[in-house]
């Protein structure tokens, strides 16, 4: 479970985060909306200890995150997998390689469990469809030499999430995950998310503008405004609201 408590966050002059208090329960997919520029980022980075706030907290698992040894950090990030906006592969590495890459830099040399990481991974986001033993050696073996410039908009955003779940992570963290893609490839893409979340039991934190994603994937949302949070609750809940601000939000985004 994370918490989050009476968090700010300033850069200079600006005031990023303003007192933020939220809490992502364990299994869960919560999506976090609001205007670009409101602090959806910046608030995952404090998750992680990527930064630290000039005020409150944050709580992993009841722990307090700035209090965290280097060792304990590197821990918990660990346990984050992070899928990036417009997948963030590294385009001289090979499938395989991007995949792996997180384990190869913590060390890992031996190439068959690299290997039966990387198929797990790939098979859990449908680019290793089941088939025969050999079939699947046959899909694997075109797969994992391929490049991100081989790959479609769709195919380049499955490897990011493959990625992202190396390791087996309690969380998730999808930074705006559809854009880009086309609506028929952004539902695939919703649906993989949905999907993964319940198959794995895993706790998602979905940043997106991409509300028809929301409607099909949050079990909660929390929107940010001015630093705050301006509304948290079900989609039902959103639709409901009568709050300005997020009328408003829902018109320009809807």
């Amino acid at each position: 479970m994370i918490k989050i408590h009476n968090l700010h966050k300033a850069f200079g002059q600006k005031q990023v985060l303003n007192g933020i208090d939220l809490t992502i329960s364990d299994g869960e997919t919560i999506c976090i909306i609001g205007k670009s520029g409101c602090g959806k980022s910046v608030l995952l980075k404090h998750v992680v200890g990527l930064l630290d706030g000039d005020q409150g907290h944050v709580e992993v698992d009841g722990k307090n995150v700035i209090h965290f040894t280097k060792e304990e950090l590197f821990s918990l990030r660990r346990r984050v997998g992070y899928v990036f906006q417009g997948a963030a592969l590294f385009d001289s590495l090979t499938v395989f390689e991007n995949v792996i890459i997180s384990q190869w830099e913590h060390g890992e040399r031996d190439t068959i469990a690299l290997t039966q990481e990387a198929q797990r991974v790939l098979s859990a986001v449908g680019l290793l469809p089941a088939s025969s033993a050999e079939g699947f050696a046959k899909e694997w073996a075109i797969l994992r030499d391929k490049k991100p410039s081989d790959l479609s908009g769709g195919m380049r955003k499955r490897v990011g999430v493959a990625r992202a779940l190396v390791g087996s992570p309690d969380y998730v963290f999808y930074d705006e995950p559809t854009t880009g893609l086309d609506p028929v490839t952004s539902e695939q893409i919703d649906n993989l998310i949905a999907e993964l979340s319940s198959t794995f039991n895993m706790t998602s934190v979905v940043i997106t503008h991409d509300m028809f994603s929301v409607f099909k994937i949050a079990n909660r949302v929390a929107m940010l405004d001015k630093g705050k949070v301006r509304f948290e609750g079900t989609v039902k809940e959103l639709l409901d609201c009568k709050d300005t601000v997020v009328v408003e939000f829902l018109e320009r985004y809807v």
